[in-house]
């Protein structure tokens, strides 16, 4: 570089010296980013504090220590905001942290953060909070915050405000008859806004805590100008069948395929160093003429997004009725699928394991890869003797599941054979730049719609020829929530999307049309390709939304960065992936890390591998509610995010920009 050019530089770096450099100490990480700990400031966020302060009480129930929980809702200013949980177990620790001299071990737990019983497994067993993040964030994000410990016949107690001790640990006195933990917290309207804790939402959490784990009793309590028909003043829930008295509550009066449905629960077998390795409960139901619903859970977590847990089960349940098909000379049978035994199901899952791994710290999707081997393998015996030992019930139960296998398999016939049609008929007609799948083998066909060339080069090479048909798009496709009609039917790209799938737009969407089973959208793990499946999923949602309400819209899940440790690699997803896979899996480890600047990157070894071959990769499939007025909250944050008016968008950023993470502004 010349010396002409250091002179045309402007002096000074914009200020860019060591006052620009900030260090985040104690919680303050916590209150300028609520995003990267309770996944945002919205509704579900607020209500996230609550389940993080109940979790570390149910851990206390489940390691044997607690027989009896209370949750009780109290108004502040009229408005239902300040939670209490209290139990009965052995009550935090109270005297002085040898790591931190002058400092209770309760102040450490609550006001620092990765500080917990729940990392070396000698405390608990099985737990719901992992990264002692829990509890400290509650206060961080709390205006007020106070804990009481009766603990060896005494009782300390302690305040806070945003996560600042308010005094020393004081000791209030004897209390011979009290033992366990009451924390108290009202969130903060600094962050959370005019949020208040909703009393039902609460009181369901309150009784599937209960459900989950039959030796704790739950109590309820609320202000009285906050119970309601749906929520009563007070209540106490114990239920010793777990699981299987939720599911028959849930069921109801409904006829079912069986009268008798599949319960049971099962210990893990030991690992090496002799320790438990966990349990798994389990009820499943295959009511007539239902919808179905699922509930994962571990630890007493719920997992709405399900996970490893998840996948060991629907393996088991597809095994054994494929054995038990041939059995009993149902040939076809083989041909079973893990969706032709779930749909319309109601099953409720719930595994406790040593040391989960989560997707995020909301812990809504379980990744630990030897949950679906000890699940798979705990059901599957259960599940042989449940078909095998009444045939009458078990042939009815395969019945049911080959008549939804039939009609799968009829409308796929169908499908292929307009699939083949157009593509015989009218080859012409299709985009130029789609690499169509032949469509033959057992396997159902899927679209990838793939950003760029480059992407869509290494897509082809990755893909199961058969199955998977590849679409580049060029870059960011029209916003149609903002655009005319005239422009939308003008535009290039959405033309090739339309004639590709088959199944018409808007008043002439017809699902049974589509030319494929599954529609994947499968962009960079950037902003840019968030961005890109945003407008995708913004056209879908406008102008096939069938298509979508009835499942066959999905997102691709590739990876940002590529950890190697020696001979072990690993994939991570986004930044708190990696940390969480740097914290585990590689503690200790040198590690490598690589990050994909996009998929076209990526050899198509590695694509396949992670993101495209349906058995190691995850989707997300995109769906939409079936209650109209949540229908109608969704077209309205389209429009506001999307849609024509700049000032909605204006005013949403505004409101949420505390909660951008700066990586993101930098990148």
């Amino acid at each position: 570089m010349s010396q002409d050019l250091f002179d045309a530089l402007p002096a000074g770096g914009g200020d860019y010296d060591s006052s620009a450099i900030e260090v985040l100490e104690g919680l303050e990480p916590v209150r300028r980013r609520p995003g990267m700990y309770i996944g945002g400031t919205d509704e579900r966020a607020y209500h996230h504090l609550a389940a993080e302060v109940l979790d570390n009480a149910m851990d206390e129930a489940v390691a044997g220590h607690a027989t009896r929980i209370e949750m009780v809702l109290e108004e502040v200013d009229g408005q239902p905001r300040r939670l209490t949980i209290t139990d009965n177990g052995r009550g935090m620790p109270v005297d002085e942290h040898p790591k931190f001299p002058g400092k209770s071990t309760l102040e450490v737990i609550l006001s620092t953060l990765h500080s917990g019983g729940k990392f070396s497994g000698k405390a608990y067993a099985t737990s719901g909070g992992l990264h002692g993040v829990g509890v400290s964030v509650v206060n961080a994000l709390s205006v007020e915050t106070r804990v009481e410990v009766a603990r060896g016949k005494e009782l300390y107690a302690q305040s806070f405000s945003r996560g600042v001790p308010q005094g020393p640990l004081q000791r209030l006195g004897a209390a011979p008859n009290r033992r366990g933990t009451s924390v108290s917290f009202v969130p903060d309207a600094e962050i959370f806004g005019d949020r208040v804790f909703n009393a039902k939402r609460l009181f369901k959490l309150a009784r599937s805590k209960a459900y989950l784990f039959a030796g704790v009793e739950i109590r309820w309590r609320c202000s009285p100008s906050l119970a309601s028909e749906d929520v009563p003043a007070e209540a106490v829930f114990q239920f010793p069948g777990g699981l299987s008295d939720h599911l028959r509550e849930q069921v109801g009066t409904r006829e079912c395929v069986t009268s008798d449905f599949f319960t049971g629960s099962q210990d893990f077998p030991l690992n090496e160093a002799g320790e438990t390795q966990g349990r798994v409960e389990w009820a499943v139901a295959w009511p007539l003429w239902s919808d179905g619903s699922t509930s994962w859970y571990c630890n007493t977590v719920p997992t709405p997004d399900g996970g490893t847990h998840e996948a060991g089960l629907r393996t088991a349940l597809t095994r054994s009725l494929r054995a038990f098909g041939e059995l009993v000379g149902q040939k076809k049978a083989k041909d079973i699928t893990a969706d032709d035994v779930m749909t319309g199901a109601e099953v409720m899952l719930s595994v406790f394991i040593r040391d989960p791994q989560f997707q995020s710290q909301t812990k809504d999707r379980l990744t630990s890869p030897e949950a679906a081997r000890l699940v798979e393998n705990a059901v599957r015996d259960h599940f042989d003797h449940f078909l095998a030992d009444n045939m009458e019930r078990g042939r009815a139960l395969l019945g049911s599941v080959m008549e939804r296998m039939d009609e799968r398999l009829r409308r796929k016939a169908e499908r292929e054979i307009k699939r083949k049609t157009a593509t015989s008929a009218k080859k012409l007609r299709l985009p130029g730049k789609l690499t169509d799948c032949s469509g033959e083998g057992d396997a159902e066909t899927e679209l990838f719609i793939v950003e760029g060339d480059s992407a869509g080069g290494s897509a082809k090479q990755a893909r199961d020829r058969k199955t998977q048909a590849i679409l580049p798009i060029r870059g960011k496709i029209l916003n149609v929530a903002s655009a005319s009609a005239d422009k939308i039917r003008a535009n290039s790209e959405i033309a090739d999307l339309a004639l590709a799938l088959g199944c018409g737009m808007r008043k002439d969407c017809d699902p049974s049309q589509l030319r494929y089973d599954r529609v994947i959208i499968m962009t960079d793990a950037d902003v840019d390709g968030a961005h890109i499946a945003t407008l995708l999923m913004t056209f879908f949602f406008q102008e096939m939304p069938e298509l979508v309400r009835q499942g066959h819209l999905y997102l691709a899940q590739p990876p940002l960065y590529r950890l190697t440790a020696g001979k072990e690699s690993a994939y991570a997803r986004d930044d708190a992936h990696r940390a969480e896979l740097e914290a585990g899996r590689f503690k200790g480890k040198k590690v490598e890390v690589s990050r994909f600047k996009g998929l076209g990157e990526m050899n198509p070894q590695q694509l396949r591998e992670t993101t495209m071959d349906p058995a190691t990769r995850s989707l997300i499939r995109i769906t939409l509610p079936a209650e109209h007025e949540q229908r109608y909250a969704v077209k309205e944050l389209v429009d506001q995010l999307m849609g024509k008016n700049p000032e909605h968008r204006f005013n949403f950023i505004q409101n949420r920009a505390g909660e951008v993470d700066r990586d993101l502004i930098d990148a």
